[in-house]
This record gives C-alpha cells, sequence and structure tokens, in this order.
C-alpha cells in the first residue's frame, strides 16, 4: 500500500502548519486560563483559611469569655454602689447644698451595706429601712427625718429613694 506525499504539498503543508501553531496558541491559551484560576483559587483559599482562623480565635475568646462569665455568676452580686434620691425636696424647702448634704448623711448611716450580697440586703430591707426612718439627720442645727419610698437593687447599685418626714 502506498502513503500517498501529501508533505510535497503546499496546502496540506498549510493544514499541518496551522495545526501546529494552533496547538501551540491554543497550549498558551490554556496555560494562561489555567493559571489565572490557579491563582484566584489560591487567593481565595488564602483569604477562607485567614477566615476559618479568625473565626477560631473568635470561638476561642467567646468560650473563654463565657467561662469567665459563668465562674463570676457563681460568685454572689454584692452592693458596690449607693444611691440616695429625694423626693419632692421643695415641700421641706430644701435646697440642691442641703440635698446633696443630707445624701451624704444617709449614705454614710448605711454605708456598711457596701461589700454586702444583694440578696442579703434584700432579705433585710426592713432593717435597712428602718436604719433610715428612725434617725434624725441634724444639718445646721434643723433635724430632718425620712420615710423610704422605694429600694431598688439594680444588679450591683443600690437606689434608695426617701421622702422628707418632717423638720425640727
Amino acid at each position: 500500500m502506498h502513503i500517498p506525499p501529501y508533505h510535497k504539498k503546499t496546502n496540506w503543508q498549510l493544514i499541518f502548519v496551522g495545526f501546529f501553531f494552533g496547538s501551540i496558541i491554543s497550549y498558551i491559551v490554556f496555560t494562561y486560563m489555567y493559571g489565572t484560576m490557579y491563582e484566584d483559587m489560591l487567593k481565595e483559599n488564602i483569604e477562607l483559611s485567614n477566615e476559618v482562623t479568625e473565626l477560631e480565635h473568635t470561638n476561642q475568646t467567646l468560650l473563654k469569655d463565657k467561662e469567665d462569665l459563668s465562674e463570676q455568676s457563681k460568685q454572689p452580686l454584692t452592693i458596690s454602689k449607693i444611691t440616695i434620691e429625694i423626693e419632692d425636696p421643695d415641700s421641706m424647702r430644701i435646697d440642691l447644698l442641703m440635698q446633696d448634704q443630707l445624701r451624704a448623711l444617709i449614705r454614710d448611716e448605711i454605708d456598711h451595706v457596701v461589700g454586702e450580697e444583694v440578696e442579703l440586703i434584700s432579705r433585710s430591707d426592713d432593717l435597712l429601712i428602718s436604719t433610715i426612718e428612725n434617725k434624725a439627720f441634724t444639718l445646721d442645727s434643723m433635724s430632718y427625718q425620712f420615710t423610704v419610698s422605694q429600694i431598688i437593687a439594680l444588679g450591683s447599685e443600690l437606689k434608695i429613694v426617701v421622702l422628707p418626714d418632717s423638720v425640727r
């Protein structure tokens, strides 16, 4: 059997040269497309691994904070601040300076509750009320007595609302 000599005909030579250069160009295009796709995937992989690392760190931090809060919740809540509010100071003609001084006197009288547990204070609120109501607070040769209208424990803050009762 005889193979025809196509390599001598210019039409066939142009087809073979076209196949050769076409395969080289397609290989270059394929390599470029594969390289850019691989680069994008590598970049996305690095971004996702950084995000995973950040989320793991955030998760560990939140778990540690949760453990710290659970340990703190096991400890009893204590009173750290006392706020005194005087209702209707105009009824006894108490000015702002006198209000501050009377608040300081009441705070000094019940200052022993700072550092005590909130539960203990809530159980003995009658004792706290009688301590304030039975004491006459002297300021500028005048004695003031107060009636406690509210005791509110807000977290670690104790808020006491008093009403002026009498002046002597």
